[in-house]
């Protein structure tokens, strides 16, 4: 077999990071190196605890996890407790795991990841940008170490969750959006209207969660309230953004449509704060700094997502 990517993801579970978590420790390509955890989904309190469950039900307790910064870098954040329950698990008291995060700072076992597998490692962010940012302003040379760098964040056409045009990872924190793409010459990004655009049928996701696995079980249960709140206030599909940039960071292949295109990130609008700006045009002269993700094969997308469930 040959040698498996090193794969770091930077994340704040939250029901829709656990999923992408369940299918990163499912691929057999990738090796998860560690979890480096931030505050945005909840508070970090809940999100390192989360993450350490993550792992025990996977079974890699191999896996380090790394405690970030518990705050945005300069202006305080809403989470979304309000989607993903208090806990960010759903509220269904769930026993710890045993196990406690390592004493290194996130933004620290980045950079030290960063070269321990320089020039091979995949760092794939499924929350605000926060632990990314403060570990650029320590080493600016990290983008020159990684191999490939996905985000799960933006609305490229203005179509925002969080505010009108703004999507809630980049509106938690704005600043640190700012420094990372400003910082990366090249960053894939998997937006939340790419994420509208592959939505999973409830009746299909709720067959799949009946199965007889242990990791169905467990995602059907803390999923149970995002589930019921989708539905609700979002129609028949349910959207899990993290899971889709999971996907095309695991199988690169099944990106189907991507576009090449400058972006930055609007910082002082009134309405417009967190914004992710693209110059579809290419009327500023700025360098093309994303592949933005607009189609995934969706039956590569739904195959993935079962496998991490068990299937």
């Amino acid at each position: 077999m040959s040698k498996k990517i090193p794969l770091l993801i930077d994340t704040d579970p939250g029901v829709d990071d656990a999923l992408a978590l369940l299918m990163a420790f499912a691929d057999e390509r990738h090796d998860v190196v560690g979890l480096t955890v931030a505050a945005g989904n909840v508070g970090l309190d809940y999100t390192v605890r989360n993450a350490l469950k993550l792992c025990e039900v996977a079974g890699r307790d191999d896996v380090p996890v790394f405690a970030g910064t518990p705050d945005p870098l300069v202006y305080p954040a809403e989470d979304a407790a309000h989607v993903h329950g208090r806990d960010g698990f759903g509220d269904v008291d769930l026993a710890p795991s045993a196990r406690k995060a390592e004493a290194e700072h996130a933004a620290l076992a980045i950079l030290r990841l960063s070269h321990v597998h320089a020039g091979e490692l995949m760092l794939v962010a499924l929350g605000p940008l926060t632990n990314i940012a403060l570990a650029l302003k320590l080493d600016p040379t990290l983008p020159q170490r990684l191999k490939r760098f996905v985000v799960m964040g933006g609305a490229i056409n203005g179509h925002g969750n969080i505010t009108p045009v703004a999507e809630f990872n980049i509106a938690f924190d704005p600043e640190a959006a700012h420094i990372v793409f400003s910082a990366f010459p090249h960053t894939e990004v998997a937006d939340w209207e790419a994420t509208i655009a592959h939505g999973l049928l409830h009746r299909d996701v709720d067959q799949w969660l009946a199965a007889d696995t242990d990791k169905a079980r467990f995602y059907e249960l803390i999923s149970r309230k995002t589930r019921l709140w989708s539905e609700d206030s979002r129609g028949e599909h349910w959207y899990a953004a993290d899971a889709l940039a999971m996907a095309w960071a695991l199988q690169p292949e099944g990106g189907i449509h991507v576009e090449q295109r400058p972006l930055s990130i609007e910082l002082t609008g009134n309405r417009s704060r967190g914004a992710t700006v693209v110059d579809w045009n290419r009327q500023t002269g700025a360098p093309d700094n994303t592949t933005l993700l607009i189609g995934y094969d969706q039956g590569r997308f739904e195959a993935l997502v079962r496998g991490a469930l068990g299937l």
